[in-house]
């Protein structure tokens, strides 16, 4: 046992011990960080549908909506009114473009009818820069049944049969 402390190469081996450990964090957080933003921007993308055929129901009207780069926007130039009054971003303001990929076979504008039926139906892949899981969301004619779950299928495809089941939801 030395009474003066520890030596320059037990304290460089600590160092290095610890710089690790601080690596193996940040690289876990950041991933963690992108899980988070992708489930809620998958939540986002449900709730901008459940608003649309609540103003539907409530209006006693049809109405349109655009799932776009961003997020949800009212139909523009649509041949219905818009069902939202305003767009609904899927990923918070201020952060760039976020890392938020957004693929879909839906038409270009969805729409509603009067009672809240959807008159369109189609799948949503979500990812997001950072983390490997997938996100889908199928929505199916004509009660608009909207079923989330974690994609399977290759990216950049857009196929309803591979937006399989997750337990963790």
């Amino acid at each position: 046992m030395n009474d003066q402390g520890l030596s320059l190469p037990e304290l460089l081996v600590a160092v290095a011990v610890l710089g690790v450990l601080a690596a193996l964090g940040c690289i876990s957080g950041a991933e963690t960080l992108a899980r988070q933003r992708l489930e809620t921007a998958s939540r986002t993308l449900g709730q901008g549908i459940e608003q649309a055929r609540s103003s539907a129901l409530r209006q006693s009207s049809p109405c349109g909506l655009s799932l776009t780069a961003t997020g949800w926007d009212p139909a523009a130039g649509g041949s219905l009114p818009p069902c939202l009054p305003q767009a609904l971003p899927l990923q918070e303001a201020g952060l760039g473009d976020g890392g938020l990929e957004i693929h879909h076979n839906l038409p270009a504008e969805l729409r509603f009818s009067s009672n809240g039926l959807v008159l369109d139906g189609g799948t949503v892949v979500l990812t997001m820069r950072g983390t490997t899981l997938r996100r889908c969301l199928v929505m199916a004619l004509p009660l608009g049944v909207v079923r989330v779950g974690r994609y399977g299928g290759a990216p950049g495809s857009v196929i309803s049969t591979q937006c399989l089941p997750d337990p963790s939801l």
